[in-house]
């Protein structure tokens, strides 16, 4: 079980410090912002809460007096909830309001650590056993300790959660607003170690062994940690995995649409614009390329579309209509294809008119529909 704790501390520190070290490649052009300034501060104290979380595991003394490690720890992480909520502040507003209730935090987290050092002393920490801050033994003085220390963490990710919906709202940076959303992600999960941390505390102090389920609150704390260390820092890599996602969404359109096209493609090779080719260095323009002429060879084929002939076996009644529709249009392409290459022309084909309600101006719902159409072709090419 203590391997557990522990591996969940360092992950805590090394996604800590991950995000430490990638912000701080930024200090040339971005120190002078006070909210960098405080960011920094924020992942700082990240740091020492979860190194100094990972010496106390080790056990023993920490600069020669007991438990000390704890104590810096439960310091450092009050201290770093503080910033994280002045961070916020600072990030949804830079006026006298915001300035005025990141003070209001300063204080508090100074009054907080103050009571947790007097608590610490007066329920003589340094000569304890360091299981007695796991569990609090039932003494009423390290118990208040504990509960205090849980306290000091669960409200600030109440009031965290709470601001964050509204700020996202507000802001139109896109990247700003993920990372708003990722945060407040962060927020829940951390209250969850509040919660199951405050559970192990009074079910030890009650006397209740609760076994491997002690371990909740490692959990939570290792996940809400990276989370957070990743909403930290999202405005940098946030733009660059988005751009990596749409890429990957339209490499993954461009293959799906590959069968609709090479058999269009076979039947008139006028539609392509230039040769057939494996490359995706410019894949944008591929995919654009992809549907046009996906267009143009379904219009080559319109004369030979029969109205009246019956479809294949397409979807059942619980698939969607959108569903049911690309299957008719995909049956209806494969029995035209086999249609114009043995030169019959159905007499009451597809000739006049468009693409009936499907002809659009949005390329995003475009390719959407066509992909739906292509992977309907694709099962009919499997069960023929």
């Amino acid at each position: 079980m203590n391997t557990i704790r522990t591996l969940c501390f360092v992950i805590a520190a090394l996604s800590s410090y991950a995000a430490l070290v990638y912000r701080l490649c930024q200090a040339r052009r971005s120190w002078k912002d006070s909210a960098y300034r405080a960011l920094i501060t924020t992942l700082l104290l990240q740091c020492l809460t979860f190194t100094m979380g990972a010496v106390a595991m080790g056990g023993g003394t920490f600069l020669g007096v007991g438990n000390l490690a704890i104590l810096c720890m439960h310091l450092a992480a009050v201290a770093f909830c503080v910033s994280a909520q002045i961070i916020l502040l600072k990030w949804a507003d830079a006026d006298e309001e915001a300035l005025r209730k990141a003070r209001y935090w300063l204080y508090t987290g100074i009054a907080l650590n103050v009571l947790l050092t007097a608590l610490f002393l007066l329920a003589d920490g340094p000569g304890r056993p360091a299981t007695d801050f796991d569990t609090g033994s039932g003494q009423p003085l390290v118990l208040t300790y504990l509960l205090a220390f849980i306290v000091s963490q669960a409200i600030p990710c109440v009031t965290i959660f709470r601001q964050c919906g509204p700020y996202a709202r507000m802001t139109d940076n896109a990247s700003l607003r993920q990372a708003l959303r990722m945060l407040s992600v962060a927020a829940v999960v951390l209250f969850l170690y509040c919660s199951a941390r405050t559970v192990n505390i009074l079910t030890a102090a009650a006397g209740v062994d609760i076994g491997v389920w002690k371990l909740a609150s490692n959990i939570f704390s290792a996940t809400g940690i990276v989370i957070l260390s990743l909403s930290l820092t999202n405005s940098s890599w946030g733009p660059s995995a988005t751009r990596l996602l749409e890429w990957a969404r339209s490499y993954r359109s461009y293959r799906a649409l590959y069968p609709l096209w090479r058999d269009l493609y076979e039947s008139s090779p006028d539609i392509a614009l230039e040769p057939p080719g494996a490359s995706v260095s410019d894949l944008d323009y591929r995919l654009h390329r992809r549907v046009v002429e996906i267009r143009d060879g379904w219009r080559d084929l319109r004369p030979y579309i029969d109205r009246t002939a019956p479809g294949a076996d397409g979807p059942g009644k619980e698939a969607s209509e959108e569903s049911r529709q690309a299957f008719t249009e995909a049956a209806q392409i494969k029995q035209a294809l086999i249609a114009k290459r043995t030169g019959t022309v159905p007499h009451d084909n597809k000739d006049a008119g468009d693409f009936d309600d499907r002809d659009t101006d949005n390329f995003t719902a475009e390719v959407a529909w066509l992909t739906k159409v292509a992977a309907a072709y694709s099962k009919l090419g499997t069960a023929s």
